[in-house]
């Protein structure tokens, strides 16, 4: 389901359930269940719509992790295109080669590049926090999903050495860096998934 589709559901159970609510004032104005007694009913419909808001954010975590994974996988392709311009001594290759893996990097660490940061920041202001909690104790950067601040910090300090090794490309600095963004990308698949 996408965002928007998911949107639409969440949405029309909310037309559903208030629709509810009206009629369940009136079938209590005709001497209904008890005072205090919520219908079942509407019971079992707010159930359904915690499910729907729920799934919206199980499918947020999935999305974010397949962006990721995306982007891990663009990260792998220039790590390969530096290691063989390393070792062929092309230092054109290689300097494109690392800024785009310096690039991949430090979007992992931002989970996506602006165009997701601008979603990020529109359901911020909506109001939607996937991880309320874990912002108020630090954990996560306001509206992250997967990415925590230490690794998001980890993410970034190697974008910029792999950067600035762009012009002096290294095999063995840039196996170190790369080293890290594997120990980071492996926790956070571990931790979140």
């Amino acid at each position: 389901m996408t965002l928007r589709g998911a949107g639409r559901a969440l949405g029309s159970a909310t037309v559903f359930a208030a629709t509810l609510v009206v009629g369940a004032g009136a079938v209590l104005a005709q001497g209904g269940p008890a005072p205090g007694r919520t219908p079942a009913e509407m019971v079992a419909t707010y159930n359904t719509l915690a499910d729907a808001i729920l799934a919206v954010k199980n499918t947020e975590t999935n999305l974010v992790r397949t962006i990721l994974g995306a982007t891990y996988a663009h990260a792998r392709v220039e790590l390969e295109r530096a290691r063989k311009a390393i070792k062929a001594a092309d230092a054109k290759a290689s300097e494109t080669a690392l800024e785009n893996l310096a690039a991949d990097v430090a979007e992992m660490g931002t989970e996506g590049d602006s165009a997701v940061g601008a979603v990020r920041k529109r359901l911020l202001e909506g109001g939607h926090h996937h991880h309320a909690d874990g912002e108020a104790k630090g954990i996560y950067d306001e509206g992250y999903v997967v990415v925590t601040r230490v690794a998001k910090q980890s993410f970034l300090d190697a974008s910029k050495a792999i950067g600035q090794m762009a012009r002096a490309p290294k095999a063995d600095g840039l196996e170190a860096e790369w080293k890290e963004v594997e120990t980071t990308w492996a926790s956070l698949m571990k931790d979140n998934g």
